[in-house]
């Protein structure tokens, strides 16, 4: 079966050309070697659910792997303790035995009781029960266990999960004061780190970034492609196809655009592959050239993606967000990154911005491109002054339907 460039779900290498992420994946087993606690807080669609089928094939000689996935579950489940207790165990039972053939006697037997527990719908079971069964279930284990739940923010509205949080910093803790057994390592991923489901949960605390997640090591992971990560997929992708092309220029200009965002990079890519190469131009002639690359950009920018219709999306759910990002792409000004700022972090954390040595970006040239289209074509912004202006001076910025650059300083760019 031939390989595709693929941009919805997990990313599996026998199926689809892939980024080596193999750079990635050393780091984060090094923070699970140390036993670390953490979070995976990345924006949508940048690679975590693949990175953690990896990392879970990568750690399972070594560890009992237990990969959970929140979005699976009824959200109704996370409304009340005692369901919630009752309804993790069943899926980590269920999981554990799935994604695991090592199981001894022991564990199994402790793995028994803990199922009869369950299945009598004991209406005290509560979270305190099920932690006290998870450190049997962690003496017994032949392996050090390490739990991985992705989509953590299916959770973030709910006070359940924040005590859930308590409960995996409160053995975290007696892991190593008192002994206590406890999963060696635990992996959260999602958009949202803690601090913020806090913010969502209850926005007028005056407390809200107190976090029952302190005991978190921080992660710095750099996720995104590099444009050598992106040119040896190329050069898989090359040696089958023997289109002609050189994927150390392509993976330059795919870089340029996307600043390595993974669904960015797949997608360029996959448009190339699936549909330019379709068009009638590049019947006789290879898509993976220049001008076959800004057919692809002109087609992602005009489509529907979850991607683009989640971060539009954020405008309207975070009205400082939005201000930000206008102020950000209209006044010119160059404004200084604040991690205090709660505009910044959201818009940092959906994946808007970057810092850049102290300075506010636009992550991307695709996503700066999107905005500006999305800003310039609003009926609110064609009256204010703001918008006469940039279509006065629009001209001085493209050229063929492409941005020009002044420096090393993207001025605009849009689709024309």
């Amino acid at each position: 079966m031939q390989k595709t460039f693929n941009v919805t779900g997990v990313c599996v290498p026998t199926k689809h050309y892939m980024v080596d992420i193999s750079r990635q994946l050393c780091q984060i087993q090094e923070l699970v070697k140390q036993g670390a606690y953490f979070t995976i807080n990345r924006a949508r669609q940048y690679g975590k659910t693949t990175t953690l089928y990896a990392l879970a094939k990568l750690l399972s000689d070594d560890y009992l792997v237990v990969s959970l996935d929140f979005q699976a579950l009824d959200t109704a489940k996370f409304a009340d303790g005692h369901i919630f207790s009752i309804t993790f165990a069943q899926y980590f039972l269920k999981r554990l035995l799935q994604q695991n053939t090592d199981i001894t006697k022991e564990l199994n037997d402790t793995l028994s009781i803990l199922s009869s527990e369950i299945s009598e719908d004991k209406k005290d079971f509560s979270l305190f029960d099920l932690f006290q069964h998870i450190a049997k279930v962690c003496q017994m284990s032949p392996k050090p266990i390490v739990l991985m739940v992705d989509e953590v923010d299916s959770a973030s509205d709910n006070q359940v999960f924040l005590d859930f949080l308590a409960q995996l910093r409160n053995y975290y803790l007696e892991r190593d004061t008192l002994g206590t057994p406890a999963f060696h390592s635990v992996i959260l991923a999602g958009v949202c780190d803690v601090k913020n489901m806090k913010r969502k949960l209850r926005p007028d605390e005056a407390h809200k970034t107190n976090s029952p997640w302190n005991i978190a090591t921080r992660f710095t992971v750099d996720m995104s492609f590099s444009k050598n990560d992106i040119a040896g997929m190329l050069r898989v992708y090359e040696a089958e196809r023997h289109t002609g092309m050189n994927p150390d220029d392509m993976a330059g200009l795919i870089f340029d655009y996307t600043s390595g965002y993974p669904y960015l990079v797949s997608a360029l890519c996959k448009l190339i592959d699936e549909d330019v190469s379709q068009l009638e131009r590049f019947r006789t002639t290879s898509p993976w050239t220049k001008d076959g690359f800004f057919e692809a950009e002109r087609i992602l920018l005009s489509e529907k993606n979850t991607l683009f219709d989640s971060l539009i999306g954020k405008l309207a759910d975070y009205p400082e967000l939005n201000t930000l990002l206008e102020n950000l792409l209209f006044t010119g000004s160059a404004i200084s990154y604040n991690g205090d700022e709660p505009a910044f972090d959201i818009a940092a954390m959906f994946g808007f911005i970057r810092n850049n040595q102290g300075t506010v970006e636009i992550s991307n040239r695709i996503f700066e491109t999107r905005l500006y289209n999305l800003y310039l074509s609003g009926a609110k912004l064609q009256r204010m002054d703001i918008y006469t202006a940039s279509q006065k001076d629009k001209s001085q910025f493209i050229a063929g339907g492409h941005q020009i650059m002044a420096g090393n300083k993207t001025i605009i760019e849009a689709v024309v």
